[in-house]
């Protein structure tokens, strides 16, 4: 299932007072990720490499939220509809073949302020391929989505959040800030259970 958000305004009342007392603006902008980052940073001790999981807000608190589509789009309307009546902008993470399969929805998401980004085309383990073969999956979906929308994305999600040195180095040669997720998280609604991941770039609660 395409990961998705359907919430009655009453649940995200109840559920995220805090995120909108806080979060003042939402979604990864480019001019923050540019200016604050450097994407596949070594760490001090291992040298090993790492996504970015948080920015630096200068002590504002801020929170991005985020959605990965790799499968169904039934509740497209519906998530873009709360995220309009809230005054949220978030970033959606697109596979290559969702992009093929669901060319108006991707428009739709764009249209609405929405940030695009990119989480492979074939959503592969990315940790299992070479540098060569992370990089044509990639730009196989970057080329789709500025094909479709005219857009040149920029932020890197790889599948399952399976990452290591080669798939970081490939999303940088790429162009790509490679992006993961600081919470993942399911709220319950009347009727079913639906997956959720927010990405925190600023925790709340430190």
């Amino acid at each position: 299932m395409f990961k998705k958000l359907i919430l009655k305004k009453r649940v995200v009342i109840a559920a995220l007072s805090v995120f909108f007392v806080y979060a003042l603006t939402a979604g990864i902008v480019r001019p923050a990720v540019q200016s604050l980052l450097h994407p596949a940073a070594p760490t001090a001790a291992a040298k090993k490499q790492l996504p970015i999981y948080c920015v630096d807000t200068k002590g504002e608190k801020k929170v991005a939220v985020s959605f990965d589509a790799a499968w169904g789009a039934d509740d497209t309307d519906t998530l873009l509809d709360i995220l309009k009546k809230n005054d949220v902008k978030a970033t959606f993470f697109l596979c290559g073949y969702w992009v093929d399969k669901y060319p108006d929805e991707v428009k739709k998401i764009y249209e609405a302020g929405h940030d695009i980004g990119n989480h492979s085309n074939t959503h592969p383990h990315s940790s299992q391929l070479s540098l060569e073969q992370n990089k044509e999956n990639i730009m196989a979906c970057h080329d789709k989505i500025k094909a479709l929308l005219g857009y040149d994305a920029f932020l890197y999600r790889p599948p399952f959040g399976e990452y290591n040195d080669t798939v970081l180095n490939a999303a940088k040669e790429c162009g790509y800030y490679p992006i993961q997720w600081d919470v993942d998280t399911s709220y319950t609604d009347a009727q079913r259970l639906i997956p959720m991941h927010i990405g925190m770039c600023s925790r709340l609660f430190r």
